[in-house]
This record gives C-alpha cells, sequence and structure tokens, in this order.
C-alpha cells in the first residue's frame, strides 16, 4: 500500500462522492493513520455505519447530529468527538459543514 508524502496540498486530492451533498477526500495517510476530509450540505447525511478503525473527528465548520452508539448530540464549529472500533455513529449536517477525520489504522477501503 502506498504512503503518502510528507507535505500534501488538499488542491491536489480529489474528491468522492459519498451521497446526496456529501463528499470526502484523503488528505494524507500512512499505514497506521488516515486523515479525511468530509464535506456536506445542509441536511446531507453520513448514513449510520461501523468500521473496525479508530475514529477522531474536528468539526472545522458548520454544526452536525452526530449519534454515536445510539447518543445523539448538536456539535457546532470546533467541537470534535471520537468513536471506538466497531461503534454504530453517523452524522447529519444542520447546515453546510466540514469534518476533518483521522481514523487508525488507515481506512484502505478510501483508497
Amino acid at each position: 500500500m502506498a504512503v503518502s508524502d510528507a507535505f500534501v496540498r488538499r488542491s491536489e486530492q480529489d474528491w468522492v462522492v459519498t451521497g446526496p451533498g456529501a463528499r470526502r477526500r484523503v488528505l494524507t495517510h500512512t499505514d497506521a493513520l488516515m486523515v479525511v476530509e468530509f464535506d456536506f450540505e445542509a441536511g446531507a447525511i453520513g448514513a449510520l455505519h461501523s468500521h473496525p478503525h479508530v475514529q477522531a473527528s474536528y468539526i472545522a465548520r458548520g454544526s452536525f447530529e452526530v449519534t454515536v452508539d445510539g447518543r445523539m448530540e448538536v456539535l457546532r464549529q470546533g467541537d470534535s468527538f471520537i468513536v471506538a472500533s466497531d461503534l454504530v455513529h453517523g452524522v447529519k449536517a444542520l447546515e453546510p459543514g466540514t469534518l476533518i477525520d483521522s481514523f487508525t489504522p488507515v481506512r484502505a477501503d478510501f483508497l
């Protein structure tokens, strides 16, 4: 598996549509860690799902309904949340917004 260069320019990374009004782009990664930008239009949903990776998410812009393991909170710009392995989680954008997610280990399915 290829490893990203030490320096990555966001403008050089491609977007992948993940659903209506939602997209992502991998910013950088190694085999052990990945950083991904998710962009949402108002009302867009990051469907409930789970994966074996630990995920830490930072809300860079906007506000979201965030559900982790059945608990829902409204989080806004500057807030963050963490998801342990295999917990069901998802988001709904209450306004246009951006999440910066870190995953460990790398999400090979995103490459």
